[in-house]
């Protein structure tokens, strides 16, 4: 039977709105389940890769990132400090690495992979405290002798510059270094080896 008075231009035009309603509609409830997909910060905090800008950091100046609701030190070192490393190591109680935790590509005198930057998790592995950071190379109370670092006043444990535990303290490893890469030049991705882009 043949329809009567039908407006098949208008029901063109009805169900043409429809689909791009129900398009945008759908592309707007998208939207919110994409976002999800991205890590919060209670997942970071709980151990997701965190991206650290290190563009602005000068010579001798220190920034602390939290990473797995741990503090991670990243720092450029003068060259004055990189040189002070090979003086302080026969008073170091484990200057090659071979008994601290590391990435192998940071089991070197800097422990790192540019000799310049330093990316160490900064909990003492005594006890747990943070330890100060002393980068002047004076004379301390606490060490005639400084070349700079970090010290622990709960327990008096020394750090040098790379993180290396200093003999006759109660610290039984040097300080953790966590697994990084650099994007390029000016950042860094903490919690990672590598780029899985480049994989």
């Amino acid at each position: 039977m043949a329809e009567q008075g039908v407006n098949h231009g208008r029901r063109r035009f009805l169900t043409a709105t429809t689909a791009v309603v129900g398009g945008v509609g759908g592309v707007f409830a998208a939207v919110p389940f994409i976002k999800a997909w991205q890590p919060s910060a209670r997942a970071q905090s709980a151990g997701a890769p965190v991206v650290v800008d290190i563009g602005k950091l000068e010579i001798g100046q220190r920034v602390i990132q939290q990473w797995r609701g741990q503090p991670v030190w990243i720092m450029r070192r003068t060259p004055e400090t990189l040189a002070a490393l090979g003086e302080v190591e026969g008073r170091l109680r484990d200057p090659a690495s071979n008994e601290s935790e590391q990435p192998e590509y940071a089991k070197n005198p800097t422990r790192s992979r540019k000799p310049d930057i330093a990316v160490i998790v900064g909990i003492c592995t005594h006890l747990g405290c943070s330890p100060t950071f002393f980068p002047e190379m004076l004379p301390q109370p606490f060490d005639s002798e400084w070349k700079g670092g970090f010290y622990c006043p709960c327990h008096n444990s020394r750090f040098d510059m790379a993180g290396r535990v200093y003999q006759g303290v109660p610290a039984p490893t040097n300080l953790r270094v966590p697994p990084y890469f650099f994007i390029d030049d000016n950042t860094i991705m903490i919690g990672l080896d590598t780029d899985p882009k480049a994989a």
